[in-house]
This record gives C-alpha cells, structure tokens and sequence, in this order.
C-alpha cells in the first residue's frame, strides 16, 4: 500500500482547484485573474505533490528545457494579463514536457478499457516516439 502523505493530499486538492480555475478562465473567454491564479495554484499543487526538488529536477532536466521555458513562459505572460498568448505557450510547453508520457497513458487506457480508438492512437505514438 502506498503511503501518502498529508501534504500531498493538500496537493491533490490544491492542483483541483488550479485545473478548475484554469478551465473555468478559458470557458469564461480567458478571464486573466482565473487563469493566472488557476497557474498559481497548479504549480503550487504539483510542488507539493512530488516536492521542491523533484519539480525542479523535472522541469529543469537539458532535454525538457524548450517545454519548460514556454510552460513557464506562458504562465509569466498570464500573469502579465496577455491570457491567450500564455495559454498557447502554456499548452505548447505542457504537450513539450509530457510527450513521452501521452503514449504510456493512451496505451493504458486502451489495454485497460479495450478501447479501439485509443488502441490505434497508442500505436501510432509509439511509433513516432522512436524517432525522437
């Protein structure tokens, strides 16, 4: 049994809340306030999560450093109130850094659920992934 700790359960809570500010600033024509606080609390929530240095040591591995600096890009230029722009360095940095997971959870997903749509994507990533 995995053992979680007090303060990641705050984490898992406080990343909700940043997903849900951040979904509700785009739905709400992006709003700059939610969408900057949605980052805030995304961030604070995923540090919280994992921990200090394996956030950082995740964000600021030589390999991911194009992802991170739009990611990161994106949400400075949130929070300087340009909510479209961040969002699309946002979004371009997040697909930037999680590349190599999307292919793992679309296989997942299609072998867990038998899913034939999802079956198809995961081949179709993983044969893409082996380029990179």
């Amino acid at each position: 049994m995995i053992s979680i700790t007090e303060w990641q359960k705050i984490g898992v809570g406080i990343t909700g809340f940043g997903a849900f500010f951040i979904l509700l600033g785009a739905l709400l024509y992006f709003d700059s306030v939610l969408l900057a606080f949605g980052n805030l609390l995304f961030l604070t929530g995923l540090t919280l999560i994992i921990g200090l240095r394996k956030t950082l040591s995740f964000f600021f591995q030589w390999h991911k450093l194009k992802g991170t600096s739009f990611f990161l890009g994106g949400v400075a230029v949130v929070l300087l109130r340009w909510p479209l722009l961040g969002m699309f360095l946002e979004t371009y940095g997040f697909f930037s850094l999680f590349r190599g997971f999307f292919p793992v959870a679309f296989g997942f997903l299609g072998n867990a659920f038998n899913i034939p749509f999802l079956s198809e994507l995961y081949r179709r990533f993983q044969g893409s992934s082996s380029m990179v």
